[in-house]
């Protein structure tokens, strides 16, 4: 049974214990620690891998890196920012807003900085989770992962790489103290970190050679200063910015009708899509390589108002052949064209639906996560819990990511599940919980009818939504109201439990 009066921690023979474990202090982990101490859970303790809190928005910073849904939207809503600069944060700006809701809730003395999660074990015996960092072993009652799905870069194995002899690196690990300018540079791929620095660079290197595999869709973002008049209202105001909160809420909302299944709301987006490439690519050539011969939204929808402009530039140039092979100073593609690189950036995202390998989990009865999930794929109950893995909560989890709104308003919903869940847990004296295989068989079931119709699995593309087998596992087939309402409140009828 949970105790909200316990001591936050207490270490003998150097083991911690603790109450709650948190892992990660991105928004999910912040926002879990926040909700708990509210609801009267005190013996916290977060760890956190790196030096200082903020996850994604800590990790990614390469030039021009930004969020795609407006500041407004992606915060969180106990923790509002009235002066936001931009329509869209860009990166430096969110990290300092992760730092800020940090220190504002007080949550430094409960985190552990540079204390990397090995490996967590369920003990049956004593109903707790024992975990192995970097810094010691914490035994905990609970055992939150908020480490979230994009921190693990994906990297394309290409042939000949070891004969590079210039620098080569991921966008996630930005080399700040390379000099890129009049060097030329080739970017492997084209997703959402890629056309972000992709403009950036092409305006110090002497060219860039762009490998695109697949053409995104991408729509105009249409980002602009938020005007100080208007900050200051925000924050005399609070009405106001809830209602323009609201209102943005709403308009991200409505494009949810594409991705399940609407064709007339497709063709809009695609014809959008299509103005973009015109206004910018003159070169009939040039636009029909970045123009996608797939439904939008199948693969992640980018939004950008100088990425077509970077492609027309003099000193970039594109090519849709696959890499066939890397040399010292070059690349030569499957055309046998070979282009000449001082420098190779992975614009290759990240393992989302192979994010967890890196993590040993063992719940009850040795049964290991990863091969649990290897059997049936990503699966969790709400995205949250999993059968056979009591007291684990996992934040963004399984078909808990978005294509059309603010991933931020999921993460609360989840947050809300969880405490919920475990207020209920200390009301009834139980001391461990995980949902029964049948509830989660019952709850995929449903996942998996509504995924059939949407254009992820239906829009002729191959994204890294899907796992290996095709299925897609990262997003949510619905909208967010939905999700909120399924995930509104805990039933411990759902639950195998014990006290």
């Amino acid at each position: 049974m949970l105790d909200a009066a316990s001591p936050r921690a207490e270490a003998q023979a150097a083991v911690t214990r603790v109450d709650v474990l948190i892992v990660g202090t991105g928004f999910a982990g912040l926002a879990m620690a926040i909700r708990l101490q509210e609801a009267g859970f005190g013996n916290l303790l977060l760890i956190e891998k790196a030096a200082e809190v903020g996850g994604t928005w800590r990790e990614n910073t390469y030039p021009g890196a930004a969020c795609d849904i407006p500041s407004h939207l992606y915060s969180l809503s106990f923790a509002p920012k009235s002066d936001w600069s931009r329509l869209f944060p860009r990166q430096p700006e969110l990290y300092a807003y992760l730092r800020d809701v940090a220190d504002r809730f007080s949550l430094r003395p409960l985190i552990r900085f540079g204390t990397a999660l090995i490996e967590a074990r369920w003990d049956e015996a004593r109903g707790l989770w024992v975990a192995a960092t970097t810094t010691g072993t914490i035994e905990a009652r609970v055992l939150v992962g908020g480490m979230g799905p994009l921190h693990w870069p994906s990297i394309p194995d290409l042939p000949g790489i070891e004969a590079f002899a210039g620098p080569r690196f991921h966008s996630a690990t930005w080399r700040h103290d390379l000099d890129l300018a009049g060097k030329r540079v080739a970017v492997i791929g084209t997703g959402a970190s890629a056309i972000q620095f992709i403009p950036e660079i092409a305006k110090v290197a002497s060219h860039v050679t762009v490998f695109q595999r697949t053409p995104p869709w991408v729509l105009p973002r249409h980002d602009r200063p938020v005007p100080e008049l208007w900050q200051r209202r925000f924050a005399r105001h609070p009405w106001m910015r809830r209602l323009f909160r609201q209102s943005l809420f709403w308009v991200h909302e409505a494009r949810v009708l594409g991705f399940l299944g609407n064709r007339r709301a497709q063709r809009a987006g695609e014809a959008l899509g299509r103005r973009n490439i015109a206004r910018a690519i003159k070169d009939p050539v040039l636009a029909a390589s970045v123009t996608p011969d797939y439904r939008q939204g199948c693969k992640r929808t980018l939004l950008s108002d100088d990425y077509y402009p970077a492609l027309a530039r003099p000193n970039v140039s594109l090519t849709t052949a696959a890499v066939a092979e890397v040399r010292a100073r070059s690349i030569v593609d499957a055309g046998g064209v070979e282009h000449e690189a001082d420098v190779i950036i992975y614009g290759t995202g990240f393992e989302v639906t192979t994010a967890f390998r890196h993590l040993r989990l063992v719940g009850r009865g040795g049964i290991e996560l990863n091969r649990f999930w290897a059997d049936t794929g990503m699966e969790a109950f709400k995205g949250i819990t999993v059968p056979n893995f009591p007291n684990f909560l996992l934040l963004l989890g399984p078909n808990t990511g978005l294509g059309h709104n603010s991933v931020v308003i999921m993460i609360e919903a989840q947050v809300r599940y969880a405490v919920d869940l475990l207020r209920r847990m200390r009301a009834a004296g139980i001391r461990a919980a995980a949902p029964k295989p049948e509830a989660l068989a019952r709850y995929q079931k449903e996942l998996d009818r509504k995924m059939a119709k949407t254009v992820w699995t239906t829009g002729g593309c191959r994204s890294w939504y899907l796992d290996a087998d095709g299925r897609n596992t990262t997003l949510w087939p619905g909208t967010v109201v939905g999700y909120r309402r399924a995930t509104a409140a805990a039933d411990l009828a759902d639950y195998q439990t014990s006290r």
